[in-house]
């Protein structure tokens, strides 16, 4: 939710007020109170390589399933080999 400094018109006073866009739609339509300034408060969502923050076990599982990925890629054997996926074709 966004800061909002308003200023009430009578007093001259200046208040920061924490409120939605409904309720200073309401206050600035009364005529007893006017903008100043808004402020939106920092939002920081993530920084950082998110895998490096991830356990061991993540890991180990994320490691099994492309281990285990090979057989429907698409990849010929030759590019399976380049680029580290297992061989899981079964010969008969």
């Amino acid at each position: 939710m966004p800061t909002y400094d308003m200023r009430n018109v009578k007093t001259g006073e200046v208040e920061e007020m924490i409120i939605p866009w409904s309720k200073k739609k309401e206050m600035l339509e009364s005529g007893e109170w006017e903008s100043v300034h808004l402020k939106m408060a920092p939002i920081v969502t993530h920084t950082g390589n998110i895998i490096n923050k991830t356990s061991g076990d993540w890991k180990d599982l994320l490691k099994k399933i492309k281990e285990g990925s090979g057989g429907n890629s698409g990849l010929t054997a030759e590019q399976k080999r380049t680029h580290g996926f297992a061989d899981n074709t079964i010969n008969t």
